[in-house]
């Protein structure tokens, strides 16, 4: 029979100007996997924010139901007792402190008199870790660990609550395929430890992979809810409950066709910022032609990003050699300011960190990188600006109030347009994406596809990193394959497949394995 840990009935939440929430059911039942599914700004996080305390009862309508009970959750602290613990996409974690002080941060082992008691929180830090698969040294600093290990922490962190309904947002967001697999394997270890998981991610592959059941958001509203047991949910079935229409293609088809190479990059080398001698980016030889999509891929640490950030004014690492050519003729490129001047623009992977200022409003990201567009007599013109801004958003379809909406406020698929936007303000020749659509839904991945699509169309040079391998061969004319900070290989459009680009990601120079 069935045994439900939770039940939400009829949430309904608020924003001003914004209904996030509209009656919505969830039933998780005891020792599942259950995923929650929908396009960015469907509710998902919201809805896990209620039922973890973030939104304190009273600012929403409906119930909670945990084993049966009406709960009533105040704060944070309250669901935890109830043993609900949430592990956000932004792990909330301490650098400083050790793998183990983090494990029971605001939950410290102590000694009589509230002494801190160091021995016994590396003990018992060790057990929970362990229990994860974090085979490390508890005392290690978790500035030290990479992204992964810093997710195991946060997990061991939530067992040490007693935690028996864990929701991850968006887990693997971060994590490169390795990773990934590792933590969805974890995931389901969990489960036959009697740990209740709710699992937000935009990964279909993931999702079919470990989820026993599917509940679908749309526009605040639940959809419906889907089990994976007889193994018939597909992942087109699940994309049309989250965007409700078909996407027949999941990528654009191309229609344009490449001219004449516009830009060469010839034995680009460049070593580590702060260990001169450590070479991250080796020798890389790369061509872009007019009107072309050329993908770069690679396993995490291959160089992808640094050999990008280097390229772009040099803002990353120690240049040693390498020439950079555009229709023949050298270009020196030295600083951003000489890269955005030279026609050459760079969308980072980390939007929120990097890419915007989320306390800004829409207005004022798009035009950042442009200013000179929108000043007469070195003085802003806000009349301008507005229009400029207002024009753009209609163009990349960014779904806001207006441009006055504080960019931190928008979801992330619409964040991510308003950092593409912000540097096709400044028309550039060449754009290169870094992870143009991590963490963003299949709806907004696609619409981030026409753009790319349209820009090549006008003649512009994309160039796209991804760790998804689909997207770089249903998007790109080319792709290249880096490992060590080398290229060990290209792919046409018509030759490039999952197989034969992973070998090329793990070759050594020369292509040996």
């Amino acid at each position: 029979m069935p045994d439900a840990i939770l039940r939400m009935r009829g949430i309904s939440k608020e924003f001003p100007g914004v209904k996030a929430l509209e009656n919505v059911d969830l039933t998780v039942e005891r020792g599942e996997v259950h995923a929650l599914m929908g396009e960015n700004g469907a509710g998902k996080s919201t809805l896990m924010k209620v039922l973890s305390g973030v939104y304190p009862h009273g600012t929403y309508g409906g119930d909670i139901l945990v084993d049966g009970e009406v709960r009533a959750f105040r704060d944070v602290r309250d669901s935890e007792a109830a043993g609900i613990a949430i592990i956000h996409q932004e792990l909330a974690l301490v650098p400083q402190l050790s793998a183990a002080e983090n494990v029971f941060l605001g939950n410290e082992r102590t000694r009589a008199r509230g002494i801190f008691d160091r021995d016994r929180t590396v003990a018992e830090a060790r057990t929970l870790l362990r229990r994860v698969g974090f085979d490390e040294d508890p005392t290690v600093p978790v500035a030290a660990l990479g992204v992964g290990r810093r997710q195991l922490v946060e997990i061991a962190k939530a067992l040490a609550k007693d935690v028996r309904l864990l929701i991850l947002d968006e887990p693997t967001s971060a994590l490169n395929e390795y990773d990934s697999a590792d933590l969805l394997d974890l995931i389901l270890d969990l489960k036959r430890q009697g740990v209740t998981s709710i699992l937000i991610s935009h990964k279909l592959n993931e999702v079919t992979r470990v989820a026993d059941t599917i509940t679908v958001l749309r526009d605040g509203r639940t959809i419906e809810t889907l089990s994976t047991a007889g193994g018939e949910v597909s992942e087109d079935r699940i994309i049309r409950g989250m965007v409700g229409r078909d996407l027949d293609h999941r990528y654009p088809e191309r229609t344009g066709r490449a001219g004449q190479v516009r830009f060469e990059v010839r034995d680009w080398t460049v070593d580590h910022p702060d260990q001169a001698g450590r070479r991250v980016v080796d020798g890389v030889d790369i061509d872009i032609r007019h009107g072309e999509i050329v993908g770069i891929a690679g396993l995490m640490g291959a160089g992808r990003t640094e050999f990008a950030m280097s390229l772009f004014g040099r803002s990353y690492g120690r240049y040693v050699r390498g020439t950079l050519r555009k229709d023949g003729h050298e270009m020196r490129v030295r600083t951003v300011g000489d890269a955005i001047a030279a026609g050459i623009a760079y969308v980072p992977e980390d939007r929120k960190e990097l890419g915007l200022i989320l306390g800004e409003d829409v207005r004022r990201n798009m035009t950042l990188a442009g200013l000179r567009q929108v000043a007469s007599r070195a003085v802003i013109d806000p009349g301008r600006e507005i229009v400029l801004a207002e024009r753009l958003r209609e163009r990349l379809g960014v779904k806001a109030r207006d441009v006055f909406q504080q960019v931190g406020n928008l979801s992330g698929g619409n964040q991510q347009k308003v950092a593409l936007a912000k540097w096709v303000f400044t028309e550039p020749e060449l754009l290169i994406l870094d992870e143009p659509t991590r963490g963003i839904d299949v709806g907004a991945k696609y619409e981030i596809y026409l753009i790319i699509h349209e820009l090549a169309r006008q003649g512009r040079s994309v160039l796209v990193i991804s760790s998804e391998l689909p997207e770089l061969i249903g998007l790109c004319d080319r792709i290249y394959a880096m490992n060590e900070g080398r290229i060990t290989g290209e792919l046409s459009r018509a030759a490039a497949a999952q197989e034969p680009l992973m070998k090329l990601m793990t070759a050594t120079k020369g292509g040996d394995r």
